[in-house]
């Protein structure tokens, strides 16, 4: 599989369509990202939104991906996670599950850093939306942004598979006050989120376990979730 990304808003360059053209003349597989940035060329939530949709139709009718991976930037934190930009991807996935076949995914950008309960629920919220809205496909997590080295580990990544898991076959509605609830319990954090450990800090690099301490924030994330009406199973 190869990715290709558009440019910021609906945009394209020589260097992508070249390697678009090599791909498909190779019969590979090809997966397309777009991350439409809200608050701004954009605008508000609609506005985006309708940006969100066309670079979505675009990966497949202009370009000739097979996947389309998305992401909506929220300008001001940098993130996926925020309210604004989960209901972006929520609207914009739950319009095209409806009324096309298309193979959609969603990249993970929480603001937290590992081994912090506000990193897994970061996560845990972008899956239950994703879930709910119809999207095929989940990528990450790229804690603290993505940016920060040494900053991500697979247990992001199990909340975000077994939150999607215990969400699937949800009421669309429950959903809606469980992440209501969930993005209200953590976004007055975003000016300063935990930065967490790094990945040698809070895994056993022999064994690649994690340390007993992140197992506990895990179990205690599970519970909070539990407690907002998911039936998280941890195990």
């Amino acid at each position: 599989m190869h990715e290709c990304s558009q440019l910021n808003e609906m945009k394209m360059d020589m260097t992508g369509l070249n390697m678009l053209a090599g791909w498909a003349v190779n019969g590979d597989t090809i997966l397309m990202e777009q991350m439409p940035i809200f608050g701004g060329y954009c605008g508000g939530v609609e506005e985006t939104a309708i940006c969100d949709v066309a670079t979505t139709l675009a990966s497949f009718v202009m370009f000739g991906s097979h996947i389309h991976l998305d992401g909506p930037i929220h300008i001001r934190w940098g993130i996926t996670t925020a309210r604004e930009t989960l209901q972006i991807s929520s609207h914009v996935g739950a319009a095209l599950d409806r009324n096309t076949d298309l193979l959609l995914s969603n990249q993970y950008y929480p603001t937290a850093g590992p081994c912090t309960e506000m990193c897994l629920l970061e996560t845990a919220a972008q899956a239950i939306a994703d879930t709910a809205s119809g999207r095929e496909l989940i990528s990450g997590s790229a804690a603290s942004k993505g940016v920060a080295r040494d900053k991500s580990t697979p247990m992001e990544a199990r909340i975000m598979g077994e939150a999607a898991i215990a969400t699937a076959g949800m009421n669309t509605s429950v959903v809606n006050e469980i992440l209501d609830r969930l993005i209200g319990s953590y976004e007055a954090e975003f000016h300063h989120p935990p930065k967490g450990k790094r990945f040698q800090d809070c895994y056993d690099l022999k064994t690649i376990t994690p340390s007993n301490e992140y197992l506990g924030v895990y179990e205690n994330t599970t519970h909070i979730l539990k407690e907002l009406g998911l039936e998280m199973k941890y195990r």
